[in-house]
């Protein structure tokens, strides 16, 4: 006995009247906010264009810094046949430029430190507590920013002078936390009013003090808004010129910003020497910027989501 058994359709011979058709591909389905190909290529060239202006001012700088003349500024070309570290030498080896780095690390660290404890206990207790007068307390920090430097001089060396803070470390790091204290409270109350009040609740069922609570639990988590306080407070009396040049008599007690003056005179000015110590200046910042970069983005963006 036999049986016969009918092909079935995947079986069928092929031929032209029966071809097989070969499944369709799939179209890929965009989703949304995906750019496609001409969009991506438009945005990396955008951001390379955008890179390169942010960083021909310093490469300009560092070039410029090479130049063994000090009117090689005038002829740049004439930089690539004659580049020398002779400016760095010199700077390094016969001005006072490690005097000023310890002034300046000595006043910049010094305002930091200060400036971002003040900050912090002053940005959490508005932040936390309620206290007649809390909104007004801010807004008065912020009036103190609207005064300029010229106004704030006489008044500021008067009292310094009758500290006998002048021409010392002490009374410039006081001034510039004058200065970086108020902006660090606003930045730092905005970033602890994104920390969940539970955190505190619990640090008290647990048995903490209110500083406890501030310094072993909240402040942990407020790393990155510290961060973007410290960048700031550090760059700022990294960076300042008018206090500084003001309030420190003595040239070994010059800051870098202050000491970078020195290679201009009346009727000259060694712009090569000046350039090699921009970039040696530049150093430090750049390796603070560092230290704290992965707190930046994040502190820069959560602190500013509540008021």
């Amino acid at each position: 006995m036999s049986t016969t058994t009918a092909p079935t359709p995947a079986s069928a011979p092929v031929s032209k009247e029966n071809p097989v058709k070969a499944p369709k591909a799939s179209r890929r389905v965009r989703r949304r906010g995906e750019t496609g190909l001409a969009g991506s290529l438009a945005s990396h060239a955008v951001l390379t264009v955008a890179s390169l202006i942010a960083l021909f001012p310093i490469l300009w700088l560092v070039y410029l810094s090479l130049g063994p003349d000090k009117d090689d500024y005038l002829h740049p070309g004439g930089i690539w046949d004659k580049m020398t570290f002779a400016n760095y030498t010199f700077v390094l080896e016969h001005t006072q430029f490690f005097d000023w780095l310890k002034s300046s690390l000595i006043v910049t660290l010094g305002t930091t430190a200060i400036g971002v404890l003040i900050a912090a206990t002053t940005g959490y207790a508005v932040s936390r507590m309620r206290f007649p007068g809390y909104k007004k307390f801010m807004w008065v920090l912020l009036v103190t920013q609207m005064f300029p430097v010229a106004v704030l001089m006489v008044p500021m060396y008067q009292i310094l002078s009758d500290l006998k803070l002048i021409d010392s470390y002490v009374g410039l790091i006081l001034v510039y936390c004058t200065t970086v204290i108020p902006y660090s409270a606003w930045l730092l109350k905005g970033y602890f009013d994104t920390i969940p009040f539970e955190i505190d609740e619990a640090g008290r069922v647990d048995g903490l003090t209110p500083f406890g609570t501030f310094f072993r639990l909240v402040l942990p988590l407020a790393k990155p808004g510290l961060a973007v306080a410290a960048f700031y407070n550090f760059l700022t009396a990294f960076s300042e010129v008018a206090f500084a040049s003001t309030f420190m008599l003595s040239d070994t007690k010059y800051t870098l910003a202050v000491g970078l003056q020195s290679f201009v005179s009346e009727h000259d000015a060694q712009r090569n020497l000046m350039a090699a110590t921009a970039v040696l200046i530049a150093l430090p910042a750049a390796a603070f910027f560092y230290l704290v970069q992965k707190n930046l983005v994040t502190g820069l963006t959560a602190g500013g989501t509540k008021g």
